[in-house]
This record gives C-alpha cells, sequence and structure tokens, in this order.
C-alpha cells in the first residue's frame, strides 16, 4: 500500500496580537482623514476574546492622515502611502506601546503607580528627529549626554500641555531606518479637531486614564488603519 506523502503545509502565521491583551484600536475613515476614533479592548488570556472597554473617544491624526508604518505587522503588498520623516502622516499598522512620558516628577503618585517604564519630561529631555543622527529616533537626556550631532528635535517639555502625558507608539523601533519617521506618541492634543504632525492626540482627560490602565504585563498594542484596511485585515490579525 503507498505510504501517504507528508503534509507540509505551511503553519498558519500567528497574529501578530497573540501575547497582547491590551488593545487600542484607532480606525480613520481613510488615508487622509486626520480625526478618527479609539476603542480600548481587553482580554483575559491569549485565546480569550477581545471586549470593549468604555466608548469609542474621537482622536486627532497626522495633517495628511495616515501612511504605513514599520511595526509588528508584516510588510504589506496594499496600496496605500508609506511613511516618510516629516511627511505629516500618523503611522498605519501595528505597534508596541512602550513606555509612557509626562511632566509628572519621578516621585508623583502617577509615575509611582504607572505600569509602564514612565520616563519625566525635563527641559533637557529630547526626541531627535533627525536622520542623520545616530540618535535618531531615540530620547537623549541633556543632562547625561550633550553631545549634540542633530539639526532638529522635539522638546519633551513645552510650554502647552500637549506632552503633559502621553506614551510612546514604538514606530521604526528599536532599530530605525532613517527618514521612515520618527518621535510618535500618544499624546494630548491641542484641541478637537486640529491635526498633529503625525502622532495620536486625543483630550486630556481621556489619554490620562488610557496612560493609567495601560500596562507591561499586558504588551499592550496599538492598532491604527484606515477603515478599508481594517476590515481587510480583520481576520489574518485577529483584530477585535
Amino acid at each position: 500500500m503507498d505510504t501517504p506523502a507528508p503534509d507540509h503545509a505551511t503553519p498558519p502565521t500567528p497574529s501578530p496580537l497573540a501575547n497582547s491583551s491590551q488593545l487600542l484600536v484607532v480606525v480613520a475613515q481613510d488615508w487622509t482623514r486626520s480625526t478618527g476614533e479609539l476603542q480600548r479592548y481587553a482580554r483575559p488570556g491569549q485565546y480569550a476574546a477581545w471586549q470593549a472597554l468604555g466608548a469609542r473617544i474621537p482622536v486627532s491624526l497626522g495633517r495628511s492622515g495616515m501612511a504605513w508604518g514599520i511595526g509588528l505587522h508584516d510588510a504589506v503588498d496594499r496600496p496605500g502611502p508609506h511613511k516618510r520623516e516629516g511627511d505629516g502622516c500618523a503611522p498605519a499598522g501595528i505597534f508596541a506601546i512602550s513606555e509612557l512620558f509626562g511632566y509628572a516628577g519621578p516621585e508623583t503618585a502617577f509615575a509611582r503607580s504607572a505600569r509602564l517604564p514612565y520616563r519625566a519630561a525635563t527641559p533637557d529631555l529630547k526626541c531627535v528627529d533627525d536622520p542623520a543622527s545616530a540618535h535618531y529616533n531615540r530620547f537623549v537626556d541633556l543632562a547625561e549626554n550633550s553631545a549634540c550631532d542633530w539639526a532638529s528635535h522635539e522638546d519633551m517639555r513645552r510650554a502647552d500641555e500637549r506632552y503633559a502625558i502621553g506614551a510612546v507608539i514604538a514606530h521604526n523601533s528599536p532599530e530605525p531606518l532613517a527618514g521612515a519617521g520618527s518621535c510618535i506618541f500618544l499624546h494630548v492634543w491641542q484641541a478637537a479637531g486640529v491635526p498633529t504632525a503625525g502622532c495620536t492626540a486625543g483630550a486630556l482627560a481621556e489619554i490620562s486614564e488610557i496612560c493609567a490602565w495601560l500596562d507591561g504585563a499586558a504588551a499592550p498594542l496599538l492598532v491604527q488603519l484606515p477603515a478599508a484596511e481594517y476590515a481587510h485585515f480583520r481576520a489574518a490579525w485577529a483584530l477585535p
């Protein structure tokens, strides 16, 4: 009797969400839209169903909308722009949320209760957005490193409230590709409907609540997509 041929079928690729139990989902109407809605999700375990938490909240996106970013998703063979430094686009895809930052000092109640690494913003804290710098897409504290090799940066301690509290979106990280986009955050908006330079922003109270909820043990992720791309990838990426 003939022996059946071995099954060499390629096993299915795990969802980029497989190890996460906290999720922020931002959906915009299309690629060019500078506003969207954010919904929080959580689940008790890897194979449990995602459960929505709270209501959807409005957020501001980049002034030019969205463009495919570099994150936990594979390269996509789909129409749509690809993020570049200074393009005014918020990155689309799936991204780790790696740390928190804000104006609260390290000994404050918020900083001590944060469940992600927390970085207190001082006037010396910069995020470098010059692609020619060795520090591109990284924080530099001038109190600890005064060697400046960049022509431009983000001041993390501002005169307004936009960086009063926020989270780092790990786009183009940890090994940044020069010119592919930098210093992407979830932060406080200037005002409702006012676009950002490429970040995702919301009201102070809502961003504060989200940052207090984020937990490194839950491997929190941001999924950010135009509506048509969310529908296209929903099954393949096991999106809620």
